[in-house]
């Protein structure tokens, strides 16, 4: 079987994507691991469009094969009102037939989250993201406390998951904290898939 990690996430104003590629890069710090980045495509709220199959920019759609396939979940959504974005639930529940086959049951999973404010619902959106991965019997973790920056940390950045506090105009730069606790996720998240193969 593979160490092949996936980095699925939705990004609107970047901060997202950013933070994906600082977990692929602590993925990939753990011998025999690799990251595999995905995105979503944006939906539209009065119809349904088709987007092309490869995005214009950044990475290729995410496939069910590719979530079938992995070793490890990495999943990141901005913010929506406290929940995650709609683009990401939207793929979410097309996963049925993963569902029914128990292809992700005892995979581990982590997830991580961009809000515009510190009180925008960090913690409440990675919990939304809990909810179907824990459906799909994967293993949920998170970052222990013995990541030193989750105590001192003035932006981002949770138990839960990995968070960024990204700014009203969504362009504040990731903060050396949030960096190294991306990286963290993605390196604790890999060790573990290895472990379990």
């Amino acid at each position: 079987m593979s160490n092949e990690i996936l980095v699925l996430y939705y990004s609107r104003h970047g901060n997202v994507a950013k933070m994906a590629q600082k977990i692929a890069r602590g993925i990939e710090e753990v011998t025999d691991c690799q990251a595999k980045i995905r995105t979503v495509p944006p939906i539209s709220t009065t119809c349904e469009t088709i987007s092309p199959e490869i995005p214009s920019k950044g990475p290729p759609y995410v496939t069910l094969e590719d979530l079938q396939n992995c070793a490890g979940l990495a999943l990141g959504s901005p913010t929506r009102f406290g929940n995650m974005a709609a683009p990401l639930k939207h793929f979410l529940e097309s996963t049925s037939q993963l569902w029914l086959s128990g292809a992700l049951v005892s995979k581990p999973a982590a997830i991580f989250t961009s809000t515009s404010s510190l009180h925008g619902g960090q913690e409440s959106t990675l919990l939304s993201m809990m909810l179907p991965l824990l459906h799909h019997g994967m293993l949920i973790m998170g970052l222990p406390y013995t990541e030193a920056d989750l105590l001192t940390t003035k932006t981002g950045g949770t138990p839960y998951g990995v968070s960024h506090l990204a700014g009203v105009e969504s362009n504040n730069p990731l903060s050396e904290e949030e960096q190294r606790l991306c990286r963290a996720l993605g390196k604790r998240l890999a060790m573990i898939a290895k472990r379990m193969l």
